[in-house]
């Protein structure tokens, strides 16, 4: 019992204190003994005991008072000695006491386990009694405590709860509004009625009126879904709309079977994404994860006047942007990530930087989940891999919000992840005070705007609404006329102004009333523009149409900007402001981006090579439907943006959307080929695959052309044909596309365009053809050849046969070359000053002589064979090298016009010039010689060389010889417009001169009026018809070319009936004069960095662009901001691109640009003199009437339109 009680007196430093200062009598005696004298001293006692416990009170109060003093003005001190230190010793100064405070909590940690584990506390030693086993008898409980056999495992004591615990712990329960939507009653959607397909039979034909129904029935449908949405029993206003999983506005966002959901990008599946291991959720994973940080260029629209601002250690931390951590570690040879937004073109880049160490996982998750799943409802927005199935893993990247302030010698502090939650923490309070909401009648006007400014732009809350988030762009305390500002207990909250933007659903772009009239509006002012005259009451009619359109934009119920007033009970503040939203928005962008180009790996294994520009295969890839504006369900991304982004965004040029892919119309086909070809190769603009599919059809053919050739010595021209057709066909292409497994890899629109098997397997042929365009590109024909072959032939035997061809039967006679036979032949030795002429040697003359051998000669031993053969060869060569030309130096053109120009180029009349100009009828042999060859005859004779000269040398030679003798007429056909042959001109100048009746338009038509002459050499006379009036007639020896000399012939006669020739030569006139300055001196790379650094300086130097918070902060991002703008001015302009480095074909470029600009100028005189004198002040009108019309269909078009 002694020591019992020694052990609680040396165990209680108060006790001994008592004792040692006060000998009090012993507490322990027995009341029933009691005196008065032992009880006075009992009261004293307690009286003392009080006193002094007071005194040591206040005693300890005014010593934590004075270390807390001491300690303000050490750190104040230290503050001030820290802020006059440098860069670098700030930096080791901080090492050190970073390491020292890890040491320290290392060493504390350790200390606090080991007492935990090896010392009792005086309670449990005391009254270990208690814990008894409860089988042990009473006797023992006076013995020494002893742990039962169950209580052998002691629990592990637990970790002390650190700060940064606390505050996620309060973080997770006090903003994560899991809880508070757990309590709402569930809402179940009413069912959908399905839309039931009836099948008809292939005789039933389909009446407008059918299709009219149809397009009732859909809008129908489009309106029950926006109701549906509208009654949703939690939402916070009809004219805010929120996001559903798995929903647009006004429908499903899939469409697609059960089947098609399990493979493709637009389903969010991506090839190879496996998963990664799980990240420790409290630590920085420093070792596993790779840091980048993001910026954005131009930062127009992202430094808002209203920043997010941190105030810490009497410092403030603006928001940046974020931070990417990734599992693994990006490529360089990724192309960049670029999105239009507010048409504006705008660079996501990401720079490798060293990992920082102020976060953990864990705080990274919670604030993704509270930024971009509870305030922005981006509920289709995922990062989990998409071929995990149920193992766990982590998200394929993590973001970090970057708040900086800004240290001297371009240093930057981050402020730690904890902070930013505690900031987030500390502005998570009611929207409106309660002292507020009392005195807010009281306030004065200046007093109440202070207070609303504070919260003005900032992101507010209320969990048990839909959507739950809105930016705050007034608070109005006058709510008389508000009745949902008064609550059932009297109280009137302020309301939230929130001005925000209807769906185009619901606007009038959306309205099918108004796209009827605006599209009888088009079609009647593109009517009149193609007018000789137009009359008085047209223009009457155009205007009255004008006017109602501008009465639909401006009612009520079609107007997009609306202005929202909601009562601020039960809102929220977060602190967030839009510049946080904005920058978040395009991180959806962002991660498809990369994600896509992860999954490529795939690909690039499949096909066994790997793109050194992997931009190429991403425009292989990239189906015209697709659109990259969001990156995750686009009607959730404009909703969130709407509601929590940037009210008053800068627009760009509404242009940027259609400038590089419209294609239709005739005044844009004018437009684009009246441009020429770049002196230099050119990336072009155009984001899809069409041009690429261009290039890859010549590729397939080929390369098919090549094998086939080789591989069957003794195959005719027409067997190798249809052997050919067979391979190139779509339905085949197709088949090799599965192969490769492409479908998973295209990124087309999630509409119903491709929801169809047939549409869609024509989408992978084509696909695979962009593919072999692109990997002659990036490397070369042989590598297509080789990939190719790997998706043509699974059996290992037949692909070694058709890999392995054998050489031309000529080469295999005498592989080191037959130019020995030249003295023995006559024919071999004409061929030799052939060879003299056009500066090419054959190695084997026996494939020239075949060239020039017309299959009526038959089988000879010196040629072993006609020419056929090598007319198909040539053919496929020359279709292969023109087309690589035009898609290299071209890049304005799209497909269709790409293909107008290699049609001028690669048709009979244009090699039949080029075989005269080298001379080679005259080495042809025939059996029965010609006085004079046919086009035909002269146009094969061409292509027979082509093939022999492919065979001989290889496809070098073959270029080269084009761009000698062929590419050079290219100038010509495009200032002649050859490209467009008569008949195509007058149809097309028929078509603008139709009228508003409604019924098809009226064309021109052909007749055969007389044939005279024998059945070999008759001549046909026909003549062109229009409106039932003859235009006029012509005469050809066959009737195609009577009716082109015919259609040639009434464009000549009758000008003043189409006025679109006078706009077509206008159009030339001015393309050609843009020519005259187009020779300038290309400038190098060094000289472009050295103007750019230089523009960079000049802009760096004009701060007041900037909003006021960014200024001296953010020259870096301001400088970008004006290159970039400099560089969107420079892109504005249509002709900009092709006012200089025009193509110079020849060697001689002296002599050429002067016959060129000789040319050119006798061609726009010879225009201007035909063109029919059209005032200046008309002309600027009807440019902007043109603009505007283009502007506004673009818009509707796109459902973008504004007022």
């Amino acid at each position: 019992m002694d020591q019992k009680q020694s052990v609680s007196q040396t165990n209680n430093p108060t006790r001994n204190l008592q004792i040692q200062n006060f000998p009090l009598p012993s507490p322990n005696f027995s009341n029933s003994h009691d005196t008065k004298e032992i009880q006075s001293e009992r009261k004293f006692y307690d009286r003392e005991k009080r006193r002094r416990s007071r005194s040591r009170e206040k005693s300890r109060k005014r010593s934590r008072s004075r270390s807390r003093e001491s300690k303000t003005s050490q750190r104040r001190s230290r503050s001030r000695e820290y802020r006059s230190m440098s860069h670098s010793s700030r930096y080791d100064r901080d090492t050190r006491s970073y390491k020292r405070e890890t040491r320290e909590y290392n060493t504390s940690s350790r200390n606090y386990r080991s007492r935990s584990r090896d010392k009792r506390s005086p309670y449990r030693s005391r009254h270990s009694s208690y814990r008894r086993s409860p089988h042990r008898s009473s006797s023992s409980r006076h013995h020494s405590p002893q742990r039962s056999k169950t209580d052998d495992t002691r629990q592990k004591p637990k970790e002390p709860r650190t700060e940064r615990s606390k505050i996620l712990e309060k973080y997770k329960k006090k903003l994560l509004a899991k809880k508070i939507k757990a309590y709402l009653p569930p809402y179940k959607p009413p069912e959908r009625k399905r839309k039931i397909h009836v099948c008809k039979h292939k005789s039933e034909q389909c009446s407008s009126s059918s299709d009219e129904s149809d397009e009732e029935i859909e809008e129908d449908r489009t309106m029950e879904e926006l109701s549906r949405k509208t009654q949703h029993p939690y939402r916070l206003h009809s004219d805010l709309w929120h996001n559903e999983p798995g929903e647009m506005n006004d429908g499903p966002l899939c469409r697609c079977s059960a089947r098609s959901r399990r493979s493709g990008i637009r389903h969010g599946i991506y090839p190879g994404e496996f998963g990664f291991p799980k990240c420790a959720p409290n630590s920085n994973n420093a070792d596993k994860l790779h840091h980048y940080r993001i910026t954005i260029t131009p930062p127009t629209n992202f430094l808002t006047k209203t920043p997010t601002i941190i105030k810490y250690d009497e410092h403030e931390f603006l928001f940046e942007g974020f931070s990417l951590f990734t599992h693994e570690k990006i490529g360089d040879e990724l192309p960049t990530c670029k999105v239009i937004r507010f048409n504006i073109e705008y660079t996501i880049i990401y720079v490798e930087e060293k990992m920082p160490e102020n976060f953990t996982i864990r705080e990274l998750d919670l604030f993704f989940n509270y930024l971009f799943m509870e305030l922005l409802e981006l509920v289709d927005f995922s990062l989990t891999p998409s071929l995990a199935g149920d193992k766990e893993t982590c998200q394929c990247y993590h973001f970090y919000p970057r708040f900086v302030r800004e240290l001297p010698e371009n240093g930057k502090e981050v402020l730690a992840m904890a902070h930013v939650l505690r900031y987030l923490l500390d502005n998570s309070g009611p929207l409106v005070d309660a002292t507020v909401l009392k005195e807010k009648d009281k306030m004065g006007q200046f007093e109440w705007q202070d207070y609303v400014d504070v919260v003005k732009g900032m992101i507010v809350t209320n969990p048990a609404s839909v959507p739950s988030s809105v930016r705050v762009d007034q608070l109005d305390r006058k709510t008389d006329d508000i009745p949902e500002c008064k609550d059932s207990t009297g109280i009137n909250y302020p309301a939230i102004i929130h001005f925000g933007v209807r769906p185009p659903q619901l606007s009038y772009a959306g309205n099918p009333e108004y796209q009827k009239a605006w599209r009888e509006y088009v079609k009647f002012r593109h009517l009149l523009a193609n007018m000789s005259k137009p009359s008085f009451d047209d223009k009457r009619k155009l205007e009255a149409k004008e006017n109602r359109l501008q009465e639909m934009r401006t009612q009520g119920r079609m107007k997009r900007n609306v202005t929202v007033a909601i009562s601020s009970k039960n809102f929220y503040r977060t602190g967030i402001m839009c510049d946080i939203v904005q920058h978040a928005m395009l991180l959806p962008v962002l991660t498809t981006h990369l994600r896509f180009h992860r999954s490529l790996g795939v690909l690039e294994k499949t096909i066994n090579y790997k793109f050194k520009n992997r931009y190429l295969l991403q425009l292989a890839l990239t189906h015209p439907s697709y659109k990259e504006n969001f990156g995750t369900n686009p009607d959730h991304a404009r909703n969130s943006l709407t509601n929590c982004g940037i009210r008053q965004p800068e627009y760009g040029d509404k242009k940027i959307h259609y400038m590089n892919t419209r294609k239709r119309g005739i005044n844009t086909l004018i437009n684009i080929m009246s441009r020429f070809g770049k002196e230099h190769e050119e990336q072009s603009n155009i984001t899809h695959n069409e041009r690429l599919e261009f290039l890859g059809d010549a590729v397939v053919e080929f390369i098919t052309s090549i094998h086939l050739f080789h591989l069957f010595p003794d195959l005719e021209e027409g067997g190798l044909a249809t052997y050919r057709a067979a391979i190139v066909q779509n339905q085949h292409l197709a088949i090799l596309a599965k192969r490769f497994g492409l479908e998973q890899f295209m990124l087309f629109a999630h509409g119903s365009d491709l929801c169809h098997e047939l549409e869609l397997r024509h989408a992978m042929a084509n696909c695979f053809e962009s593919l072999m365009g692109s990997l002659l590109l990036d490397g070369d024909i042989k590598i297509a050849d080789k990939v190719f072959s790997i998706a043509l032939m699974d059996d290992l035997e037949l692909k070694e046969i058709w890999d392995n061809y054998p050489p031309h039967p000529l080469q295999s006679q005498e592989p080191d070359g037959d130019r020995k036979w030249i003295e023995q032949f006559e024919l071999l030795k004409s061929l030799r000053n052939f060879e003299e002429q056009i500066g090419i040697e054959f190695t084997h003359i026996r494939l020239l002589a075949r060239a020039f051998t017309d299959r009526s000669i038959g089988y000879t031993n010196l040629t072993l064979g006609s020419n056929q053969r090598l007319e198909f060869l040539g053919d496929t060569v020359l279709q292969l090298i023109c087309s690589e030309f035009l898609y290299r130096h071209f890049p304005e053109h799209h497909e269709g016009h790409l293909s107008l120009l290699r049609s001028s180029l690669v048709n009979n009349k244009t090699q039949a010039v080029v075989c005269d100009d080298l001379g080679m009828t005259k080495y042809a042999l025939y059996s029965n010689p010609k006085a004079e060859l046919k086009t035909k005859d002269r146009a094969d004779l061409l292509e027979a060389f082509l093939g022999a000269l492919y065979v001989d040398k290889d496809l070098i030679y073959c270029e080269t010889f084009c761009q000698v003798c062929l590419f050079p007429r290219l100038q010509d056909f495009i200032m002649n417009q050859d490209w467009n042959d008569p008949k195509s001109k007058l149809q097309q100048c028929c078509l603008t001169l139709r009228t508003m009746d409604g019924n098809e338009p009226d064309i021109p038509y052909y007749k055969v009026v007389e044939s005279t002459g024998p059945t070999n050499t008759r001549i046909y006379k026909v003549a062109v018809y229009f409106r039932d009036k003859r235009l006029a007639s012509a005469t050809g020896h066959s009737i195609q070319q009577a009716e082109m000399n015919a259609a040639k012939k009434a464009l000549e006669n009758s000008k003043n009936l189409f006025p679109q020739l006078d706009h077509q030569k206008r159009v030339i006139a001015n393309s050609l004069k843009r020519q005259k300055v187009q020779h300038k001196p290309r400038e190098s790379d060094s000289e472009k960095e050295e103007k750019s650094d230089e523009k960079i300086v000049k802009i760096s130097n004009n701060e007041n662009r900037l909003p006021k918070q960014y200024q001296k902060r953010m020259k870096i991002v301001s400088d970008a901001s004006d290159i970039s703008s400099s560089s969107l001015e420079e892109n504005s302009s249509d002709d900009s691109d092709y006012e200089s480095n025009n193509l110079k074909f020849n060697k001689n470029s002296e002599e050429n640009d002067e016959n060129f600009s000789t040319k050119s100028e006798n061609i726009v005189a010879s225009l201007e003199h035909e063109i029919e004198p059209i005032s200046s002040s008309e002309t600027e009108q009807q440019e902007v009437k043109e603009n505007q019309l283009e502007d506004i269909s673009s818009d509707l078009s796109d459902g973008e339109i504004d007022d």
